[in-house]
């Protein structure tokens, strides 16, 4: 994505910058441990194509032989206008297009992953037959912030929350779900109803993010850290109670909190694949999120977040 930002600090002028999953990568990037490397399956619109390559060559982590894929459309760009120092409004234009299985299951052997990071930033990323083909086929652990799939987009661009289907089957594609306050309620009444669904299902742990309140978590009985997990990435002993638990933010000052989400999903994900267990892998994901908060744009968000100096 790129983003044109409107009010994110009173009386300035807009801010144009990189933004969508550029903030998961940055996130991933700093967070990863040593042995892990990003491999990325992004398509990119062939007017910013060459910015974008030249940007993802910023990551520590990136594989070396990794390259974005060029498309003959405009770049997805996103028009955001702060209402307060959570909330905003969105207007989308630009026409990448998703990824059919036909298209991805090739990239995906290509790319011999060990783990599958899913993030929606446009809303049609992928549908749900390919969501369930990719668990058919992927025997890692994949993760998803499902995002943008709960927005609709008007045909003036404006994005607007919609209520999603087939809630049971998107959420068996996957083994930790990440879903906002607002994004919760397109899914199911309440929290419990979409852990219930999600456990169901298959999803070893559902994530609701609410900002400055921090986050909650559910967790299927057997479920800790990735050990857990049999190769195909289902839970080897599912029945018993869930755990649940709200784990609140530390004070977070005001600031930029564009990215916030992306960045605590990536977060948490590369702490479970480094081994952390599920709660200290939720309180990275905070520290990073806070520290999201202090750093303008998502470049050099990730030496920020390392705790490196940078200037932006």
């Amino acid at each position: 994505m790129w983003d044109v930002i409107h009010g994110r600090q009173p009386n300035s002028v807009p801010v144009e910058e990189w933004g969508g999953i550029s903030y998961g990568l940055a996130g991933l990037d700093a967070a990863l441990s040593d042995d892990w490397e990003i491999v990325p399956i992004i398509k990119v619109g062939e007017d910013l194509a060459y910015r974008a390559t030249q940007f993802m060559r910023t990551f520590v982590r990136m594989a070396p032989d990794a390259a974005l894929i060029s498309v003959p459309y405009p770049n997805n760009r996103v028009e955001l206008r702060y209402i307060d120092d959570e909330r905003r409004t969105e207007m989308m234009s630009g026409g990448v297009p998703g990824w059919t299985w036909l298209g991805l299951k090739p990239a995906l052997e290509l790319a011999r992953l060990d783990a599958l990071y899913v993030n929606f930033l446009s809303g049609w990323e992928i549908d749900i037959e390919t969501a369930q083909l990719i668990r058919q086929h992927f025997a890692g652990p994949i993760y998803c912030d499902l995002h943008m799939l709960a927005w609709a987009i008007q045909p003036d661009g404006y994005r607007t929350l919609r209520p999603i289907s087939n809630v049971r089957e998107w959420c068996g594609s996957f083994d930790f779900l990440q879903v906002n306050e607002d994004e919760m309620t397109m899914l199911a009444p309440d929290p419990m109803a979409l852990a219930a669904t999600a456990l169901h299902a298959g999803v070893r742990s559902p994530s609701v993010t609410m900002g400055k309140r921090g986050a909650v978590y559910f967790a299927s009985p057997d479920f800790e850290r990735l050990d857990d997990l049999d190769g195909h990435g289902a839970a080897q002993n599912a029945f018993g109670p869930l755990r649940t638990a709200l784990v609140p933010t530390e004070h977070v000052e005001a600031g930029d909190p564009t990215g916030c989400g992306d960045v605590w999903g990536a977060t948490q994900f590369s702490r479970l694949l480094a081994g952390d267990n599920l709660d200290a892998a939720i309180l990275a994901a905070h520290r990073a999120a806070a520290r999201n908060v202090g750093h303008r744009g998502a470049t050099g968000l990730a030496d920020h977040l390392r705790g490196k100096i940078s200037l932006t």
